[in-house]
This record gives structure tokens, C-alpha cells and sequence, in this order.
């Protein structure tokens, strides 16, 4: 099977929305490393549009790339991804996630923080609590923030290489029923009866942390979609189901979505909802969830986009963009705020600013040979205007 560049686009498109998603973070009333003075809960239904299935999303594409380039490099696939993929998490929890937990103690202990960045960062490396500004809502270090997603997709990689010690023949008949219920409808769905059963029943009692070790929920979820786009890459017939149905699963999406919220609006206090109509909120997040994935891949499967220097170039500028993107947001909102700007203009400005900074921050590291491994780049001596772009990330 050829290279899917319609998933590429989507791998491309769904990082890029993590930047308005973050800088949405600033505005809403949702905790957040620092918070905008002038709050914009109207904003809080866009931010629900892409909530439940962006993350879900990039976990199936990154199944995907996982299981092209395990074909490539049989040999070296686990080395090659730890590589790629824990050295720059390191790096980045060390060197470029810790300004987000310095402004976050500025702006969150009452009276200030004054210890400094270099007082801060003593106490960051040290590990453990840094300071608790209630029981349970605690700066420590060292954190991943948002590169969580990079820790996790190390893991269920590492989680796929294990499976090898299973009997093949246990390996073939799950490889075999996977597909062979995902070749028909059944693919539209199985995989939404998992994730509104996760949700409905799981959620309430293990709500997200991206603590990796202590976040079921989550695990039910991102871990089925990195299987699914796993097992699923290099079969032609579930992609065709998925562009066949595109429009009536959009349809679904949004039809959830719409439901949603307006069972939402029911609700002035949204921490206290009845248990019955949360189990039918949770059941709406999960349909929306997967028939939006289904709908996205569907149109990209139609799209069928063709390569392109600029997609080369965006495919490996992406990670490093990743990387770098909310430490990008959280120094200019904090440095914006006493400028009083209007959130009408100063969350447009933010947007653009942040993929300016992130595409010159790219442009300087694929410059630099040592910081190339850093932010899950190759080595590369005189990297060329159009670099080679692998989904190094997923």
C-alpha cells in the first residue's frame, strides 16, 4: 500500500488545531496553566466541537504511521522510535515545558512567586510538589504538560512490540477479527460502541489525567484507536467504508454535537449533573467522538490529496512544532496581560503569533545539527530547503 498522504493532511491539521484549542484554554473558565482576566465562556461550545475526538484522532493516524514504519525498519523499529520519541520528551520536559509551570506559580500563588527562574528551576529538578495552591491543585516538576501524548504513544508502542511474545496464532486471529469486522459497516460502529461504553462507564470513576499510570480512561480510548489505525493501515476495504459513509457519519457528529450541547445548556451547574442525563451526555461525547474520526478520514480518503513540497515540508515541521507550541502560547499570554488588549483581538493575535514563532523556532532548529534529535528531527548536516518528511511523531 502506497503513502497515505490524506493522512498526512489530517496528522498536519490536527496538530495545527491544538493551537487555537490552547489558546481557547486562555479564555474559557477550564483550569489552565495561566488564565486570561477577561474570561470568554461563549467560546466553550467551539472548544467542545473538537474536544472529544482531536486526541483520539492523532492517536489513529499515528497507528498508522507506527505500522509503516515497523515495515521498514523490522529490525531497528523500537530502538529507532525510542529515539525519536524520548529524547526529545526529555528534552522538552527539561528545557521547554518547565517555563510554562514558572509562569503558571507566578500567576496562581496568591501574593507571587518570587523565587526566580533559576530558584524556580532548583526546585523543579528536585522533583515532587513545587507548590500546592489547594489539595489537589499542585505545580510539580519535573511534568510533561502537554507533551503527555509523545510519553503515551512511546508506550503503546512499546506495548505493540510486546505482543510479539504472544503465540502467533492468538497475534493472527485478533489481527484477523479486527479486520474483518472493520470491512464492512460494522466499522461505523464497533469502535463507537467501545468509546460511548468507556465513556458512560468508565469516565465517571477514572476522568482523564494524563498521568499515564493512573488514567484508564484515557488508556480505553487513545489505546483502541492506536491498535485500530495499527491493524488497520495497509487494508484497502475499511478506508473505502469510511469514504462510502463520510457524509452520513458527519452527519452523526454534528448531530451529537448539537445534543450535547444543548443537554448542556440544561445545567447551570455542570458538577452536579443527575446521573442519568450525564450517562446520556457521556454517550453523546462518545457517538460525536468516533463518527467525527470516521467522517475526517472518510473525506481525506476522498480527497486522495497528491504529494507536494509543501506537504513535505509541513510533515517535518509538525513535531518540533508540536513540541514548542504551548510554551509558546503560555509565555505570550502572560507577557500580553498587562496590555489589557481585547480578547476579539488578542486570541487572533495570539493564534497567528504562535504559528509564526513555531515555524521560525522550526526553521532554526532544522539548522542546527545537535538540536535536530531534540525535537525528534534526523540527523542532518546541511538539511535541505525541503527536508525528508517521515511522520517521525506518529
Amino acid at each position: 500500500m502506497h503513502r497515505r498522504h490524506d493522512l498526512d493532511w489530517v496528522r498536519i491539521l490536527a496538530f495545527a488545531l491544538l493551537v487555537p484549542y490552547h489558546v481557547g484554554m486562555y479564555y474559557v473558565s477550564w483550569d489552565w496553566h495561566v488564565k486570561s482576566p477577561q474570561l470568554v465562556p461563549a467560546l466553550e461550545p467551539l472548544m467542545i466541537l473538537s474536544a472529544p475526538w482531536r486526541l483520539s484522532l492523532l492517536f489513529l493516524v499515528s497507528g498508522v504511521a507506527t505500522a509503516f514504519l515497523k515495515a521498514k525498519l523490522p529490525a531497528g523499529f523500537l530502538r529507532q522510535r525510542s529515539w525519536r520519541l524520548l529524547l526529545p520528551l526529555l528534552f522538552g520536559m527539561y528545557v521547554v515545558v518547565p517555563p510554562q509551570a514558572y509562569l503558571e506559580l507566578i500567576e496562581k500563588v496568591p501574593g507571587g512567586y518570587h523565587a526566580g527562574y533559576l530558584g524556580f528551576m532548583g526546585q523543579y529538578l528536585q522533583g515532587g510538589d513545587i507548590h500546592c495552591m489547594a489539595p489537589h491543585d499542585c505545580v510539580d516538576g519535573p511534568t510533561w504538560n502537554h507533551l503527555w501524548f509523545v510519553a503515551y504513544l512511546w508506550v503503546y508502542t512499546l506495548a505493540l512490540c510486546g505482543c510479539r511474545l504472544l503465540p502467533q496464532s492468538w497475534r493472527d486471529k485478533t489481527a484477523r477479527l479486527v479486520r474483518l469486522s472493520s470491512s464492512g459497516p460494522g466499522l461505523l460502529w464497533w469502535p463507537m460502541l467501545w468509546l460511548i461504553a468507556a465513556r458512560v462507564l468508565v469516565y465517571p470513576h477514572f476522568p482523564s489525567t494524563h498521568d499515564l499510570t493512573d488514567d484508564a480512561y484515557n488508556h480505553l480510548q487513545y489505546g483502541l484507536m492506536f491498535a485500530l489505525g495499527y491493524l488497520l493501515a495497509k487494508v484497502e476495504a475499511p478506508w473505502e467504508q469510511l469514504r462510502h459513509h463520510r457524509h452520513w457519519m458527519l452527519g452523526i457528529a454534528l448531530a451529537s454535537y448539537v445534543a450535547m450541547i444543548a443537554g448542556y445548556l440544561q445545567f447551570d451547574d455542570l458538577d452536579h449533573i443527575p446521573a442519568g442525563p450525564l450517562a446520556v451526555l457521556h454517550a453523546l461525547w462518545g457517538a460525536m467522538e468516533w463518527s467525527a474520526i470516521a467522517a475526517i478520514l472518510g473525506y481525506a480518503r476522498a480527497w486522495n490529496p497528491k504529494d507536494s513540497p509543501l506537504l513535505r515540508y509541513l510533515t517535518a515541521a509538525i513535531f518540533p512544532f508540536y513540541i514548542l507550541h504551548q510554551t509558546v502560547i503560555v509565555v505570550l499570554a502572560h507577557n500580553l496581560k498587562p496590555l489589557r488588549i481585547v480578547p476579539a483581538i488578542e486570541g487572533p493575535l495570539l493564534i497567528v503569533a504562535t504559528f509564526a514563532l513555531c515555524l521560525l523556532g522550526y526553521e532554526v532548529i532544522r539548522r542546527i545539527g545537535w538540536l535536530r534529535p531534540l525535537f525528534g528531527l534526523k540527523r542532518a548536516s546541511n538539511p535541505s530547503p525541503l527536508p525528508d518528511a517521515r511522520p517521525l511523531a506518529g
